[in-house]
């Protein structure tokens, strides 16, 4: 099969074409686990992390890739309910070891045996993958492949990261950075809290106007200040600087949730962090790590109930290091995502 494959940590500075294209066995698909031919395959900042070194891969070489779409072809002898020919995604969540008191209650995201797709195991950058059963995600049929792509990773983080908010209806909310994920979360809130405005702070003219467009109701740099104090703020930056203007943009009460693998950077910004303006009166800052298996589930459920459809820029398998670049060069509108077969 062909994959395009990361054989050694690097920074795209330095090297534009991290990934190699190259023929690889197809995957032998264990008892309890299925074999799917990839059909498409999103494109996420964290892999930028995982090539760069900020989260770096279990081991090399590796397959990335965690936002998969495809269609089963094989199931091993133990497969319960998966068949041949269902239509399935697998998202960053590739497995956990389902007996400890994260996974017992729920919060498998926290596991310390937690594996991700894409970068502890081969993932989705690639012809073909297996996995097991119980990670797998029935795709609604409202959703083409290239749609349902981004879904598993920039929707489901992003609906992870708005529950954790605790945003009510008629509470304002902010979103720090406006990539694949943002653009999701911004078209969920309006739909689930439409007494809601959204405020997006964005580093691009651009970003801003696309968020304008989908109907943000103000848009400014990361630096300006709102109208408005805000409720709640999701941050999806990598860098530091955005906690601390987001910390002063909060209303009293409030929470700030960090949506990112990493932050980097720039750790001389917190030097301004002021206790009585940025904290005090009982704001929060709360990080989210990884997703669960419900929170894939519940939010395929609701974006198939809402109709909400990512918007996509295609590439072909091949093409993969420029879409990587295009991502780090803050080429950004709506999500990227692998046209595999």
């Amino acid at each position: 099969m062909k994959a395009m494959v990361l054989n050694a940590l690097c920074h795209l500075r330095d090297n534009p074409a991290p990934l190699t294209l190259t023929e690889l066995p197809v995957p032998v698909s264990g008892e309890h686990e299925v074999l799917i031919k990839v059909s498409a395959c999103g494109v996420c900042h964290t892999e930028l992390d995982e090539i760069e070194g900020r989260t770096p891969p279990r081991q090399l070489p590796v397959v990335l890739g965690h936002q998969v779409v495809g269609r089963i072809v094989a199931v091993g002898s133990e497969v319960g309910n998966a068949k041949i020919g269902d239509r399935v995604g697998v998202a960053w969540i590739f497995s956990a070891c389902g007996v400890c008191k994260f996974c017992r209650t729920g919060r498998e995201n926290l596991c310390g045996a937690f594996e991700a797709t894409g970068r502890d195991v081969n993932g989705g950058y690639a012809e073909y993958m297996s996995v097991a059963e119980q990670f797998i995600y029935p795709i609604p049929d409202v959703f083409t492949d290239l749609q349902a792509a981004p879904l598993l990773c920039a929707g489901a983080i992003g609906y992870r990261s708005l529950r954790l908010t605790g945003l009510a209806d008629g509470q304002r909310l902010g979103l720090t950075g406006f990539g694949s994920s943002g653009h999701l979360v911004l078209k969920m809130a309006r739909h689930r809290y439409p007494g809601s405005d959204v405020y997006v702070f964005a580093r691009s003219a651009e970003e801003r106007g696309f968020a304008l467009e989908l109907g943000a109701a103000w848009a400014g740099d990361t630096r300006e200040h709102p109208p408005n104090k805000l409720d709640c703020i999701i941050d999806t930056t990598p860098a530091w600087q955005p906690v601390v203007e987001a910390l002063a943009n909060l209303e009293p009460g409030g929470r700030l949730v960090i949506n990112a693998i990493r932050k980097e950077g720039d750790k001389q910004s917190l030097l301004e962090l002021d206790y009585p303006q940025h904290l005090w009166q009982e704001k929060e800052i709360k990080s989210v790590a990884n997703i669960t298996r419900a929170d894939v589930s519940e939010f395929l459920s609701l974006a198939a109930e809402m109709r909400l459809k990512p918007e996509v820029q295609v590439f072909e398998l091949e093409q993969a290091n420029q879409a990587l670049q295009e991502l780090k060069a803050g080429k950004i509108r709506g999500a990227k995502v692998l046209k595999i077969a």
